[in-house]
């Protein structure tokens, strides 16, 4: 997944939440588009018929790539519904990785809306917002 994907991710979607703000469903539907191309790329090109990116045992490749899709699954994206390798695959990795362990590595990314009430004063958040929101304009 290139830059432009984790650009357009966090400018269209992340950061207006992170900005108690909402995307405009046209906004959000137009990165949605634009997101699936990526997670198409990672199912047909490197997926492929294996059972992990890099043949048939787990790598640093499937934990890496899984992290990534972690932050899509906080914000509320349903990123295996019309992909059945990916979500095969995303098991897979988490049995490979053991559920509990799982859930624990990504429980931050996973409590995104926690993490955003811990992390910044809100007088810092509030001179952070007109520029990220000019950012989403």
């Amino acid at each position: 997944m290139d830059r432009t994907f984790y650009v357009e991710l966090s400018t269209q979607v992340v950061f207006p939440l992170y900005m108690d703000q909402t995307a405009s469903e046209e906004k959000l539907q137009e990165t949605l588009e634009y997101l699936a191309i990526p997670l198409k790329q990672l199912e047909q090109k490197f997926l492929q018929d294996k059972p992990f990116l890099v043949g048939n045992k787990i790598f640093l490749a499937d934990l890496v790539a899984v992290t990534e899709l972690m932050q899509l699954i906080a914000i509320g994206y349903n990123i295996f519904e019309d992909m059945p390798k990916l979500d095969e695959w995303y098991n897979r990795v988490e049995k490979a990785v053991g559920k509990e362990l799982f859930q624990e590595a990504h429980k931050v990314i996973l409590n995104f809306q926690d993490l955003n009430n811990m992390l910044i004063e809100p007088q810092l958040k509030e001179q952070m917002k007109p520029r990220l929101l000019k950012m989403v304009a």
